[in-house]
This record gives C-alpha cells, structure tokens and sequence, in this order.
C-alpha cells in the first residue's frame, strides 16, 4: 500500500504512539514457558507412588473379576460334588444300602466291645 492511496490512514498511522518493549521482556516470556507443565513431566506425575497403588489395586481386581467370569468352575466347588452318594449309578443302590448297614452295626459292635471292658 502507497501513501499515495490513502493519505489520511498513513496520517493517523504517523500520530500513533508507538509500543515500547519491557526490558524483562524476554524474562517474562520464559518464566511463562517454564511455568507451563512439561508433557514428559505431566506423564510422570501419573507414576506417582499415592495414584499408582489405587490404579493398581483397581486393575488387579478387574483382573481377577474377568477371569473369575470366564473361568467360573475353578475355585468353586458345589454341594453335589461334595457328597459321594450323589455320584454313585443307579445299579449301585442296594451295594451302598448294604454298605450302610454293615458300618452301622460295625460301629454299634465297637461300642459293645467297649462296654464290656
């Protein structure tokens, strides 16, 4: 742009004050740099020691909770698998209800035999 084209913007421009640089300028602008957190420092302030621990325990329990959903016959055992009598075949009923006779009288047979001492 000429002066020639618009003499009146360059007269105003001409009567304008013009801005002064701050001596500290430079201080300023690099304290305002320093302040501004780091993305490397950033990142290790979620390293810290009192935000690992929680995070930790949180993961470690959504661990154990997705793999006690997909593996839920381990650990746990039901009542069914823990009586012998609900595994044995149909056939061996009258074995097992002869079994349970013979150890009644077994044990009724130690108690007379005691008694007689």
């Amino acid at each position: 742009m000429r002066r020639e084209d618009d003499t009146k913007l360059w007269d105003l421009l001409g009567k304008a004050a013009t801005p002064e640089v701050s001596p500290f300028f430079a201080r300023n602008v690099l304290r305002s740099v320093r302040e501004q957190p780091r993305f490397l420092h950033s990142i290790a302030e979620w390293f810290r020691f009192n935000r690992l621990v929680p995070a930790a325990t949180v993961a470690m329990a959504v661990i154990v909770m997705v793999f006690v959903a997909h593996n839920p016959d381990t650990g746990l055992s039901t009542a069914a698998d823990s009586d012998p009598v609900a595994k044995i075949d149909p056939q061996d009923y009258e074995v097992v209800a002869d079994l349970d006779d013979l150890v009644a009288s077994d044990e009724n047979a130690l108690w007379d035999d005691n008694s007689s001492l």
